[in-house]
């Protein structure tokens, strides 16, 4: 369409018909990007059609490494320093939401969107791949290959594979475009170059049900590991990509999930009043499809897993000796040969680039490793200082699993960093943190407090804190542990197993509460928070927020703001809750106190025991939203080409 009708349909119909565009190899984990073949042969046996389908692989943007400097975070979690003001963050935060579309400020950072003479679907440089500009491409790459399937000449099993990744596909890209621009025509049949299109913009909830449908197909043609498929043999040990039935029944789930929230069931509208309000069907069907993937892993049937939150220093990010896995292995990985980070945790990932190995290290090291560290520590990098507000800080609540603001929680003002829920300690950089291991005399401890020297603001921390759950503080100009020679990756996952926990609680929780279970699985919508919560040693929900429907979404909701923290879902978890609007969301804010302990007590003793003095709040910055702000804007070109593609409201 353009929507990219034009420019990316009627484009691709041109290539595919020319064959400019088809990939194939003799290897098609290790093709040749110049190799060419015409449209006959792409589709003749299962070498040449996988070689066509990797290349839909290759277009899946990697949102962390998709330029110097990237935003992914759009929520009321992060701030961002003031000379960072072109990123899509601030211009979020100023209710521009023109901004997603890439040249309206010349900012490429946001991963949404690049202009189509920097778009190339075969380049396997990460920088050069972004979701809108590639879906539309990529839908239709999908609705040919299912045209052609009659044309293949192959095994049973490799059709269904063949079909069932096409499906897969088709509705994840319509999908993730759905969550930022509401409901979209769906595409499911090529459009001839020669046609104008006429496709209608569906209601969000029309379009999710032709993405389940796809999923749930796709779910039933696709195996839960290649590697154990006479296809896959060929590949054993390359396979962590191929998209499988675990990764088609979580998308599943989640199109139903959103479809079934209150912005999608209410309509977009503020006040706050409707953000309990999901639809009843939508949710138990969701739910059933996150049981049956959870009744697969916990049965031993999958290569999926929680990864063990087990650490011998966990400021350091340093696993146990009798750790297998690693919760930090999800974001981070070294001395690993670049292949891409995820453990035994990570479903569907970005930065497919050369089938494990993660795009250039100059992406990871300059600048994406640097982004949440301080200026003066950053060694040069183009350093831009994402950073967690204050109140976003404020959902980690006490070890004992009751939020700060309980009465009942323990919570100190005097030493607000004290028995913190064990998630803080591994994710958030506070006041007396040892920041730098090496030999370096300034700057080694976090000053966090008011006026401390990482409180500049245009070059450190306006908010009283510093993150590190994404990459660890020891990438820094002194520890460099993220020096070239070693090789650093690092992502983040699109969706993971602790995510599909929770997205089943929700599910459960509002359709029939706390209590609550689906048929098809044997946990009730608590048990599955405190699956996750058991896995860091944090206290399980309390009864008094068990009882009530209301107040036990309300815990799910703080426990993805934990556990799924900075991992780009914020925003769209607000969005479809209809939250984004409402005041305690759109105010950002700071902590502000003394220190009271001298530098030796930081020297000698854990931080979080330290006191200190007049810990308050101050406001950063209040977003100025009304119910325009629940949509993205679409591009104004595309809303011209046709009646019935129409602007999202108010835009």
């Amino acid at each position: 369409m353009k929507l990219k009708i034009s420019t990316f349909i009627t484009c691709a119909a041109m290539a595919l018909a020319g064959g400019t565009m088809l990939t194939s190899c003799e290897d098609y984990l290790d093709k040749d990007p110049d190799s060419t073949v015409d449209s006959k042969d792409a589709f003749k046996d299962f070498t040449n059609f996988q070689g066509y389908i990797e290349e839909i692989y290759n277009c899946v943007p990697n949102k962390n490494i998709h330029y110097w400097t990237c935003t992914w975070n759009l929520g009321d979690d992060e701030w961002l320093v003031p000379n960072g003001n072109w990123h899509m963050l601030h211009q979020v935060d100023l209710g521009n939401f023109w901004a997603w579309q890439d040249g309206t400020l010349g900012q490429p950072g946001f991963w949404f969107d690049k202009s189509a003479d920097r778009l190339d679907p075969r380049n396997t440089d990460q920088s050069s791949h972004a979701l809108y500009g590639h879906a539309w491409y990529c839908i239709r790459k999908c609705n040919l290959g299912l045209e052609s399937l009659d044309n293949f000449v192959g095994t049973d099993e490799e059709r269904r594979f063949i079909r069932g990744q096409l499906l897969f596909f088709r509705a994840w890209w319509h999908f993730e475009m759905m969550q930022f621009l509401g409901g979209l025509p769906y595409l499911d049949r090529t459009i001839p170059a020669s046609e104008s299109p006429t496709e209608q913009r569906l209601s969000f909830q029309e379009a999710a049900d032709k993405c389940a449908a796809d999923f749930r197909e796709a779910a039933d043609l696709l195996p839960i590991n290649w590697d154990n498929t006479t296809t896959g043999k060929k590949t054993v040990g390359h396979n962590d990509f191929r998209i499988n039935k675990i990764m088609a029944l979580g998308y599943l789930g989640k199109s139903l999930l959103w479809a079934g929230s209150p912005l999608m069931e209410n309509g977009a509208q503020t006040g706050g009043g409707m953000t309990y309000n999901y639809n009843a069907q939508y949710c138990e069907r969701a739910a059933k499809a996150f049981g049956e993937l959870l009744t697969l892993v916990e049965s031993g049937q999958t290569q999926y897993a929680l990864a063990e939150f087990n650490y011998k220093n966990v400021y350091n990010h340093e696993k146990a000796d009798d750790a297998t896995t690693c919760y930090s292995d999800i974001f981070w990985s070294s001395r690993n040969q670049g292949r891409v980070p995820g453990s035994t945790e990570s479903i569907f990932r970005g930065g497919t680039v050369a089938w494990g190995n993660g795009g250039s290290n100059s992406y990871v090291r300059y600048n994406y490793s640097r982004t949440f560290c301080p200026n003066k520590l950053a060694g040069g990098a183009d350093n831009l200082v994402h950073h967690p507000t204050a109140n976003y800080v404020e959902n980690y609540g006490m070890a004992n699993g009751l939020p700060l603001d309980d009465p009942d929680s323990e919570w100190d003002i005097n030493r607000p960093f004290k028995d913190r829920d064990p998630r803080f300690y591994h994710d958030i950089v506070f006041d007396g943190f040892k920041y730098v291991n090496g030999a370096r005399e300034t700057m080694k401890y976090a000053s966090l407090y008011t006026g401390g020297d990482y409180r500049e603001t245009t070059s450190g921390s306006s908010t009283g804190y510093l993150y590190q759950k994404l990459v660890p503080h020891t990438c820094n100009d002194t520890d460099e542990a993220d020096g070239y020679g070693i090789n650093p990756n690092a992502d983040v996952p699109y969706m993971r197993l602790a995510d599909i926990y929770l997205m089943y609680a929700e599910a459960v929780g509002a359709a029939s509460g706390a209590s609550g279970k689906s048929d098809n699985y044997s946990r009730t919508a608590v048990d599955a928070v405190n699956v996750i919560r058991d896995r860091c040693g944090a206290g399980h929900v309390a009864t008094k927020f068990t009882a009530s429907r209301e107040r036990f979404l309300d815990e799910v909701r703080r426990e993805r703001a934990v556990e799924l923290s900075f991992e780009g879902l914020r925003f769209n978890d607000l969005q479809r809750w209809l939250l984004l609007t409402e005041p305690k969301y759109t105010l950002k804010t700071s902590h502000e106190f003394i220190r009271v302990e001298d530098d030796k007590f930081y020297e000698d003793n854990d931080p979080a025991e330290a006191r200190v003095a007049e810990f308050h709040t101050e406001p950063v910055f209040q977003r100025a939203f009304t119910a325009k702000h629940y949509w993205f804007p679409l591009k104004k070109n595309d809303t011209q080409m046709y009646v019935g593609f129409e602007q999202n409201p108010g835009w």
